[in-house]
């Protein structure tokens, strides 16, 4: 029976609730006055539940999903305003025991090249990271107690901290590793991460468990469980995910909304991210072989209904998706995404960008000084900001922020002064012009006058060398 208040798998991502909830959805998808008014309700930026949010992904109404996708505009707009936060993925290892059908890093690859980076070597791509401008990385490694221990992922965090090259720093470190022990989790927390990141790939457990054959992995309830065990481990900030196109989306987007609200209901604070990847090819992985993969049309829709339903979280795509398909999902609910990125174990020190350890095909493979360029001719403010983390603004104490609106007094000047550190070190010539006038212009969006002219004081001082402010 389902139960958002339950701490096992089965029972708060239900599957006869998610049935129920796609026959509802089907059955309303024309129904204009309850469309209508689920558009009304969502206006006031409280959200709606998995059930309300399924009904609009299914409408059918052309002028009603136009509306659809004004409101995610707004509501991205009222909780983010213009600020994209950026990020890069780094790749400690690509070995991993799990038998996982749609990545390249399964056990049963017998070409791909195995590589771990040694400690000398993560110093050197985070030098590499470091130069390009970066100041938040996602730690990302293949499942394998013997290559992979939690104590090698602790090392390498504590590594990646130290590193100061110039005026560079990694000031967070976010992870993406497998589902682990509370006491795992309490060390990684002890470590100083920021987000703990992991994807379901799909809520179906039927599915699940055929797209995991075998490893630690294919135990659904073990790895859907494993925000709850973060949180109880002290971690405050976790990030969700689905996989989209290895099982139906309609049944995706039901589950992801379900485990939010069950984060929400039974730890008091729902995901501070939610990702959107879809299925790519690499290696011997073959997309089409996905019978479930979603057009871009079908993709957009999708994020603008979760920006609807969830319009608290952080909303976060990655160089799986192409230039356009990221200027269109940006508009309507996505808040983060990544830049100059490397899928590959050590891909940040290669003058060429290497495919034989690369766990998906980067579709945006332009510079991170291309990326904010691009954001900035857009009216966007890229933010390398992680204030919030150091401050101690994270749970339910940077919900309350966000929430209430009150972010945008840290936030938006955070994001103008990391900028400002980003134009003055590692831009060239034409997106530090841009940006100098951009920060001129977006400074009278500061709602509070005193934060405003204390933003202007650090902006001056980092052209003189200073760096490292923060609201």
């Amino acid at each position: 029976m389902y139960n958002v208040n339950s701490s096992k798998a089965e029972e708060f991502i239900d599957d006869n609730e998610i049935q129920e909830t796609l026959l509802y959805a089907a059955e309303h998808k024309s129904d204009r006055v309850l469309i209508q008014s689920l558009l009304e309700k969502a206006s006031l930026c409280k959200g709606l539940s998995h059930r309300e949010a399924a009904v609009l992904l299914e409408c059918d109404i052309p002028d009603l999903n136009e509306k659809i996708k004004d409101l995610a505009k707004e509501i991205k707009l009222k909780f983010y305003g213009n600020r994209i936060v950026l990020f890069a993925p780094l790749y400690l290892s690509n070995y991993c025991i799990n038998s996982c059908t749609y990545c390249p890093y399964h056990i049963n690859n017998g070409h791909i090249p195995r590589k771990k980076l040694t400690q000398e070597e993560i110093v050197r791509e985070v030098i590499a990271l470091q130069d390009m401008g970066h100041k938040r990385l996602a730690l990302e490694t293949g499942e394998d107690p013997v290559n992979n221990p939690i104590e090698y992922v602790l090392e390498s965090i504590k590594t990646i901290y130290s590193i100061k090259h110039k005026n560079g720093a990694i000031r967070r470190v976010n992870v993406n590793i497998a589902a682990t022990t509370v006491e795992n989790y309490r060390k990684l927390h002890d470590a100083g991460i920021g987000t703990y990141i992991l994807f379901q790939e799909t809520y179906n457990k039927k599915a699940y468990e055929a797209l995991h054959p075998a490893g630690p992995k294919s135990d659904y309830a073990y790895h859907t469980e494993a925000m709850d065990r973060a949180m109880e481990g002290g971690i405050d900030d976790v990030g969700c995910g689905v996989l989209f196109g290895l099982n139906l989306y309609r049944y995706d987007f039901v589950g992801l909304l379900m485990h939010a609200e069950h984060l929400e209901a039974s730890k008091g604070v729902g995901p501070h991210t939610i990702s959107v990847p879809r299925i790519r090819a690499a290696d011997d992985i073959d997309p089409s072989s996905f019978p479930d993969a979603i057009d871009d049309e079908t993709f957009a829709k999708i994020v603008a209904c979760i920006r609807i339903a969830v319009p608290y979280t952080g909303m976060i795509v990655s160089t799986r998706e192409s230039k356009s398909t990221r200027e269109k999902v940006m508009e309507l609910g996505v808040s983060q995404i990544s830049g100059g990125s490397r899928t590959s174990v050590g891909g940040y020190c290669e003058t060429e960008r290497p495919n034989d350890t690369t766990q998906f095909d980067v579709s945006d493979q332009r510079t991170l000084d291309e990326v904010v360029q691009w954001l900035m001719e857009m009216n966007y403010v890229p933010s390398f900001c992680t204030a919030c983390y150091r401050a101690g603004r994270t749970g339910d104490r940077f919900m309350s922020l966000v929430k209430s609106g009150q972010i945008a007094n840290c936030c938006h000047p955070n994001a103008l002064m990391t900028l400002k550190e980003y134009l003055e070190d590692y831009a060239s010539a034409e997106t530090k012009a841009i940006g100098n006038r951009l920060i001129e212009q977006e400074l009278q969006n500061i709602p509070n006058e005193k934060v405003r002219e204390r933003a202007k004081e650090y902006l001056e001082k980092e052209v003189k060398g200073e760096r490292d402010f923060r609201f």
